[in-house]
């Protein structure tokens, strides 16, 4: 009997091993296949939108028009090289290109927040007037990816750190809210009217966490910690858990005041329009980095909402009414990476059904965001 039962756990043990090996294969091509696709995703979407030659910038125009591109662009783009560089992709040289261009459209070279806006003017990439002013969400994505780059490549070739640490040292003087520790919307944000102006897709804590460790300066920390209560009373607010465009948070004690239409930026400053469509991607984004349960139970509250919607459509009032009837990129790849992130099977089954085959050719925004979500 004693044989026999050997017999039978040593063969057992062999399946549950053999099984075991299997599993472990069929993710490791399930993640291979993954990082293939995003890297396909990757080199359609810079075919399409990475411009320029020994300085590359993202195009944002959309074919019509003279050719523009922002700081907001440009963090993407260089998040986007350095995390398909992550995934196998050789796009150092790219990144190097992107980085360029930033160092060439700072505000200064001791004031290195990226100018918010470039048109071409007579063949050059040029800003003038208020387009020579910050735009903290740009500047942001750019500190970030160069903290990545430090950590992909190292800075013996191209002094990544050094780069990072003197941005970040620019955004924490300049486009944080001193009294909430919040993150204004730039530079030109003095008053405290205009420092109160809270782009809520901007409550980036896995970034001021990663900043805090980077630098070792405790002020990230606090700025993490205030942008989590923020979260949480923006969570709270509506039954959706959705959040507006923009919002007004005043005193150390954070209180959030609605916007009107048209107060800051467009029609739908006071709705989940074009700026808030980010917040799944960016509280997905910071879960993958911190785990925390705040950004969990807002994430989650979020993806609840939408899961019992047929589709994701564009805009949405805060109490949950679609405005439009259209889908727009930009607001389905947010929820289809929040429903990957924390595995809500059906909801990522959905959203990936409304997701574009291959890249949208004329859509910068809609396109660079379904880039961002596919690499990470």
């Amino acid at each position: 009997m004693k044989m026999q039962r050997k017999g039978i756990w040593g063969s057992l043990t062999l399946i549950v091993l053999v099984s075991g090996l299997a599993w472990g294969l069929t993710n490791l091509h399930t993640s291979q296949a993954q990082a293939s696709r995003a890297v396909t995703t990757y080199k359609q979407w810079q075919k399409a939108y990475v411009a320029g030659k020994s300085q590359k910038y993202v195009k944002a125009n959309n074919g019509q028009g003279a050719t523009t591109a922002f700081s907001e662009g440009q963090g993407y783009g260089m998040l986007a090289a350095v995390l398909a560089a992550k995934k196998g992709a050789n796009t150092r040289t790219t990144f190097n290109q992107l980085y360029k261009y930033y160092r060439a459209h700072r505000i200064s070279s001791s004031l290195p927040l990226m100018q918010w806006k470039q048109t071409k003017r007579a063949g050059k990439m040029t800003s003038v007037g208020s387009e020579k002013n910050s735009a903290t969400d740009g500047d942001l994505d750019i500190a970030y990816a160069l903290i990545l780059a430090d950590k992909k490549w190292g800075s013996k070739q191209v002094n990544y750190k050094q780069a990072a640490k003197k941005l970040l040292t620019a955004i924490k003087a300049k486009e944080i809210n001193p009294t909430t520790a919040l993150p204004t919307m730039g530079n030109w944000a003095t008053s405290s009217y205009d420092r109160s102006k809270l782009r809520t897709s901007d409550l980036l804590t896995g970034y001021f966490k990663t900043f805090a460790k980077y630098t070792k300066d405790k002020r990230w920390t606090t700025v993490a910690k205030r942008s989590q209560i923020a979260v949480k009373k923006l969570s709270a607010r509506h039954k959706t858990g959705l959040f507006p465009d923009f919002i007004y948070a005043t005193g150390s004690g954070i209180k959030l005041k609605a916007v009107k239409p048209y107060a800051i930026e467009s029609g739908t400053d006071n709705q989940y329009g074009y700026n808030a469509c980010r917040v799944p991607w960016r509280l997905a984004q910071t879960y993958k980095m911190s785990k925390d349960a705040v950004t969990k139970r807002a994430l989650t509250k979020q993806l609840t909402f939408f899961n019992k919607k047929k589709k994701v459509t564009a805009v949405y009032t805060l109490g949950g009414k679609a405005v439009n009837q259209y889908v727009n990129t930009a607001f389905t790849a947010p929820v289809n990476f929040g429903a990957r992130t924390l595995k809500k099977t059906t909801l990522k089954t959905k959203t990936a059904k409304q997701l574009p085959k291959s890249i949208e050719k004329k859509n910068y925004y809609s396109a660079t965001i379904q880039v961002l979500t596919a690499l990470q």
